[in-house]
């Protein structure tokens, strides 16, 4: 029986720890691809589409016998491959919209659970496909599309678990959104796992036992309903409930799940203008934003960035060995095939810098939000004891800044795919982990902070389903990359550290909304002023002595 939403809070650090490491080990595992590969190609995948002449040689599974049957391997095979790569990610990211659409409509908890069970069909499939591979590799594409889609609903719904955390919300959000990028790390353990000498069936049943216990842990902690923020509902009702006696905590706690007599939607949270109530806001309005506009750019730029390099990068690291010579002797294939590796390997470990790094956006979010004040309706009574910064531009300044971070190490990334060094692409890998778990983090706390909380689901899901969409030309991108490009990647790299330059636009418009505020709050500023002391002229006049400390007008 699911949980009431009092009882979801008493659970909510379980409910957050648990989630950071099924997110670590379930969601985005589909982006450490340089590593599942490699075991596919061991496996056998589509080594059919190879023929004797046009082709290396691979050893079958991890046998460390002497007689060890071998599979060729050639770039059909790994076209084929990087198509299900393809399908997988842009699932990974596409299906987010109709996951938002229904996220709103009915909490992430049936999202969930079933996100959960198909991660652990696609486990299944894939084990099932590895014993036949020659007849089933066609079983690959369903196994990394469940796999893709399974992991997106995981990381999706932990999204609005930080509402339970008040002022540590962006801090959470960054660690969750940290674990769904370090995720990438899992396919390089389990390849260690693999040359330990486990087979790839026995790898992915146990996947799909875990997958279970995601399953059976959803069930039991996570309630019907969605998170509200905290402009929703008042969390320190539910604390205060914590101290009654468990008798009347049960049916006070029932209550408060029906939220609907706690929520006070916030007066404004869109960045254009003044409105009269949140519940008036169109949907609409929202996606037309300017400030929604400029982020698909940002972000479709930066997923094509950020999936290009993943799936290209065993072939990246294979030409800065051979250099593209198409004569290659057998001494440097074994020599590029153990960099490949080895490499690869240091790209899965360093996946798990998100975790690190992730919570400094989080913080640079956060930055000075426990000294804002929300902006008050007319009428409500205001502290005046000490001036409070604007919640709204605060928070734009604090986005802002962010996405400059962001952008910077994304162009710092570009610049060192294009130097052809082997050791030197460690640091590239440490700054496409960095900004892999920055922009998420980054867009997710922009959205958190101007539109409203209703809206939130839907738009990161149409903003990453339009990412994805945009993504898809990674494949194109592969193909002349092996192709008429010979496996040089400068030109491609290059092109695509020119559009980098595109994510500068949104931190601009940012700044140049942050003055609109400031003015705007300025004036209103001047305008309170004005009143007030016209109130006081108002009531000295009418025989009426104004009792002051001498700060009234000053502080307004």
């Amino acid at each position: 029986m699911a949980p009431s939403l009092f009882q979801a809070y008493r659970r909510r650090w379980w409910m957050a720890v648990t989630a950071v490491i099924e997110n670590l080990l379930c969601s985005a595992v589909l982006l450490g691809w340089g590593s599942l590969l490699i075991m596919l190609k061991r496996e056998g995948f589509y080594s059919h589409l190879c023929s004797v002449n046009d082709s290396v040689v691979v050893p079958l599974g991890n046998t460390s016998g002497s007689e060890v049957e071998e599979w060729l391997s050639c770039v059909d095979q790994e076209e084929m491959l990087n198509l299900g790569f393809t399908i997988g990610s842009f699932l990974l990211s596409a299906t987010t919209l109709p996951l938002g659409i229904l996220m709103d409509k009915y909490g992430p908890r049936p999202i969930r659970l079933v996100g959960s069970s198909c991660f652990g069909l696609s486990c299944i499939m894939m084990s099932v496909s590895a014993y036949d591979p020659g007849v089933l590799s066609a079983l690959i594409f369903l196994a990394l599309s469940f796999n893709g889609f399974g992991g997106i609903c995981l990381t999706f719904t932990s999204l609005t678990l930080p509402n339970m955390f008040g002022s540590l919300s962006s801090t959470i959000m960054s660690l969750m959104i940290g674990s769904y990028a370090s995720s990438a790390v899992t396919f390089p353990g389990v390849k260690l796992i693999y040359d330990a000498g486990v087979s790839f069936q026995v790898i992915m049943w146990m996947w799909a036992g875990l997958a279970t216990f995601v399953f059976f842990n959803c069930f039991l902690n996570w309630p019907v309903q969605g998170f509200p923020t905290p402009d929703e509902v008042d969390y320190s009702k539910i604390k205060a409930l914590q101290e009654l006696p468990a008798s009347d905590q049960k049916l006070v706690g029932e209550g408060l799940s029906q939220i609907n007599g706690d929520v006070r939607h916030s007066t404004e949270k869109l960045p254009t203008g003044p409105e009269a109530a949140s519940n008036a806001v169109p949907f609409r309005r929202s996606v037309f934003s300017p400030i929604f506009l400029w982020s698909l750019v940002t972000m479709g730029m930066s997923q094509l960035r950020i999936i290009f390099f993943m799936g290209a990068m065993n072939k990246m690291l294979e030409f800065m060995v051979t250099h593209g010579d198409l004569h290659t002797s057998d001494e440097l294939v074994i020599e590029a095939a153990e960099n490949v590796g080895f490499y690869s390997s240091i790209f899965g470990t360093l996946q798990l810098l998100c975790l690190l790094t992730c919570p400094l956006i989080g913080y640079i979010m956060d930055w000075k939000m426990k000294e804002c004040e929300e902006e008050k309706s007319p009428g409500t009574g205001t502290d005046h004891n000490r001036p409070k910064r604007d919640c709204k531009i605060q928070k734009l300044t604090n986005a802002m800044r962010a996405f400059i971070l962001t952008n910077l190490l994304l162009l710092a990334f570009g610049v060192l795919c294009l130097i052809d060094n082997l050791p030197l692409q460690i640091l590239t890998f440490i700054l496409h982990t960095m900004v892999r778990g920055f922009i998420h983090s980054c867009c997710g706390g922009l959205y958190a902070a101007v539109y409203p909380s209703n809206h939130f689901g839907t738009l990161t899901g149409l903003q990453s389903m339009i990412s994805a969409v945009f993504a898809l030309l990674q494949q194109p991108l592969f193909i002349a990359m092996v192709g008429p490009l010979h496996g040089d990647p400068y030109w491609i790299n290059l092109g695509l550290l020119i559009f980098s330059f595109a994510g500068f636009l949104l931190p601009g418009y940012l700044f140049y909304h942050r003055r609109h505020l400031i003015r705007e709050r300025a004036a209103r500023d001047k305008q309170a002023v004005g009143q007030e002391t016209q109130a006081l002229n108002h009531s000295g006049t009418n025989g009426y002595k104004h009792h002051s400390n001498g700060h009234g007008v000053v502080e307004a």
